[in-house]
């Protein structure tokens, strides 16, 4: 079997497929920006796409078409991520700006609007510093051992914590940066929490750590990670399938804005091999692309040494060793939002 990629760009969804060595592009849903892509580990033929303007759209055939489920009836619009429940393929929740989050039991076809989240009296206080973008849900990870238990990422706002599959909510904001980016659990040891975050409260003065943070009791207490590194950061965060205590994360100095300036993110790519306790950096093939952010990260899950990157300025790197080394691929594509990896 091949791998495929697929891609979640500022125009759609691009498929993108190895054969004998090299990869070949196909633009496979144009019209949207596509914040978050979600494949089926069971059926890879099946992907979502989160748009930020037009809901989620689905593929049944490995992203040949592509439909609307719900077109016409309540869901959600400008979305900002989607997850796929690991303990249910046909349960999808999506994460909205402004702040809303939605599950559909069935596809896409129908939706309900979890209003419990609007119940706790945090949300709306939260605020957004960019006139042009409003308070949103950044990230949705179901516990792997529990479907009851969702995790939600409020950019700049902390996290929400349910334990009933979203009828109630519990704010997590004690000693983590509050713009929360990426949230990963430990299928292991699910009360082993990992985020990414874009160090708002580090630039402040206000945080104990920089970019990253791990917890081990469920999001109740945290312990800042990766601080030896100058850079505060972060948005991917992905850890081995077969031997979760390998993590993959990357980090910038400053937000994007400031990515402008003539050092560029001073980007680089971090890996532990211990849950995230201590961190090296991965340059060998990836020092030339250090004024860019590797923006999102995926593990090819039937052959975790394979790790794919889509940096800031759009280009696509490849590692076959587990990150030791990295390689350019080919295909120009559009600026990329997420990269997902499977293989059909």
């Amino acid at each position: 079997m091949a791998a495929t990629l697929y891609l979640g760009t500022e125009d759609g969804v691009v498929k993108l497929k190895e054969s004998a060595g090299s990869w070949e592009a196909e633009h496979s849903f144009k019209g949207w920006p596509v914040m978050e892509v979600g494949v089926s580990a069971s059926n890879p033929a099946s992907v979502v796409a989160g748009t930020r303007g037009d809901g989620v759209w689905v593929s049944e055939d490995g992203g040949e078409h592509w439909r609307k489920p719900c077109y016409g009836r309540r869901g959600p619009g400008k979305v900002q991520c989607i997850t796929r429940d690991p303990h249910n393929p046909q349960r999808l929740y999506a994460g909205c700006e402004p702040i809303d989050v939605f599950v559909s039991e069935d596809m896409g076809e129908s939706w309900e609007r979890l209003d419990s989240i609007w119940d706790h009296p945090w949300v709306s206080s939260v605020t957004y510093v960019m006139p042009t973008v409003e308070p949103h849900v950044r990230d949705i990870t179901v516990d792997p051992g529990d479907p009851n238990t969702i995790y939600v990422a409020l950019q700049v706002g902390y996290m929400l914590k349910s334990t009933d599959r979203g009828a109630t909510w519990r704010l997590l904001d004690q000693k983590l940066d509050s713009d929360v980016h990426t949230i990963a659990l430990d299928p292991t040891k699910t009360n082993t929490v990992l985020i990414a975050t874009g160090g708002h409260d580090c630039r402040l003065g206000r945080s104990p750590g920089k970019a990253l943070y791990r917890s081990e009791d469920g999001g109740d207490s945290w312990l800042p990670m990766a601080t030896s590194f100058d850079q505060e950061y972060s948005i991917p965060l992905v850890l081995n399938p077969k031997q979760p205590n390998i993590v993959y994360s990357a980090l910038a100095k400053g937000y994007e804005r400031l990515w402008k300036r003539p050092s560029g993110a001073e980007g680089l790519v971090i890996r532990s091999e211990d849950g995230g306790h201590t961190w090296t950096g991965l340059q060998n093939g990836l020092a030339e692309f250090s004024q860019h952010m590797a923006v999102s990260l995926a593990i090819d899950e039937s052959q975790p040494e394979s790790v794919y990157a889509a940096l800031s300025n759009g280009d696509l790197v490849g590692s076959r060793d587990g990150g030791d080394s990295w390689a350019k691929l080919g295909p120009n594509v559009p600026r990329v939002i997420d990269i997902e990896c499977v293989r059909d």
